[in-house]
């Protein structure tokens, strides 16, 4: 099994947007999983850590960028333990940090263990803006609180589970044959998403948003025109989640 270093997705002198690494071991106890940093004028904010069993890896290869003390804000997407399980871990490592999840999952929060007092921020339905990142409402994309991440100064967007492909083969960090990929997407977008009504009341919601990369939860990276395929093939996508159930 091969150990993936970090990738830097975006660099200049005073942002970067780093996707943590991989060891492809971690798919014998759970769904391989992508953890993002972004690392803005010596401050850090950290995209969906993860779970409890890869802490150590996104820990290490996070303090590779900026001190702990220095991360600012650590950002959920929605409420699953592949994102939000290793939570507990970082009150105590990150000391700095505020942690912010949609307002529909604060409250299940302490049954992680972590005493969060006054470090937790609610994410509103409507969504919000932190310092640079935009919290984008993706409601039922799977979870029914949910939110997206634009990073408005590389124009990255972190898709959280959209976007997500199961491995059955050889994994790759970055998609070059769309087509194919697809294939490792469809199973999963089929029936996780609520609804075609929920990609259609997100597709309104990036409506004129400059995209260069997608950095999804789990599966790949989109790039440069792949991203324009990623957002026409969910428009495509006639039927999922409740509309398959009769």
């Amino acid at each position: 099994m091969k150990v993936h270093e970090p990738y830097i997705l975006f660099e200049d002198e005073k942002h970067k947007f780093i996707w943590l690494g991989l060891d492809e071991s971690e798919n014998e106890k759970g769904i391989l999983t992508n953890q993002y940093l972004i690392v803005h004028n010596d401050k850090g904010y950290l995209l969906d850590p993860g779970g409890y069993f890869v802490f150590e890896r996104v820990y290490e290869n996070t303090v590779k960028y900026v001190k702990p003390e220095k991360i600012t804000a650590i950002l959920f997407s929605h409420q699953d333990p592949d994102v939000i399980g290793s939570l507990n871990l970082w009150v105590d490592v990150a000391p700095n940090a505020t942690f912010y999840v949609s307002a529909l999952w604060e409250r299940f929060l302490p049954h992680l263990g972590a005493e969060l007092k006054n470090r937790i921020v609610d994410i509103p339905d409507e969504g919000m803006v932190i310092d640079f990142i935009k919290a984008i409402p993706a409601h039922f994309m799977h979870s029914p609180g949910n939110f997206h991440y634009y990073d408005t100064y590389s124009k990255i967007y972190f898709s959280g589970d959209l976007g997500a492909a199961i491995f059955k083969d050889k994994w790759y960090l970055i998609v070059e044959d769309f087509d194919s990929h697809v294939k490792l997407m469809e199973p999963f977008h089929r029936r996780y998403i609520a609804s075609k009504k929920a990609i259609d009341a997100w597709l309104k919601k990036i409506e004129g948003l400059e995209i260069n990369v997608i950095a999804p939860q789990h599966g790949s990276v989109f790039e440069g025109e792949n991203v324009k395929k990623f957002i026409n093939w969910l428009k495509s996508l006639d039927k999922v989640g409740v509309d398959l159930m009769s």
